[in-house]
């Protein structure tokens, strides 16, 4: 098991806790859990997000090169 996800079923267990209602274990499954989600969803919208920005800078290098493209209606 990774250090982050200990980290996360940590900081879950703390924060479910924090109430004294229950157990902290489901806290601790939650938190581990996020941090296993964060890990694959993070590198996927960043790879996004720079993609996007590229295709962007691309279509503004292009209609600087080659004019504006007549809208499609």
């Amino acid at each position: 098991m990774k250090t982050s996800t200990m980290l996360g079923g940590l900081i879950g267990s703390a924060i479910d806790g924090a109430d004294g209602d229950d157990g902290t274990a489901d806290g601790a499954l939650i938190g581990a859990g996020v941090v296993m989600v964060a890990r694959v969803v993070v590198p996927v919208a960043v790879t996004f997000a720079v993609g996007w920005l590229a295709l962007r800078g691309l279509n503004k290098l292009v209609d600087s090169v080659l004019g504006q493209r007549p809208s499609e209606a």
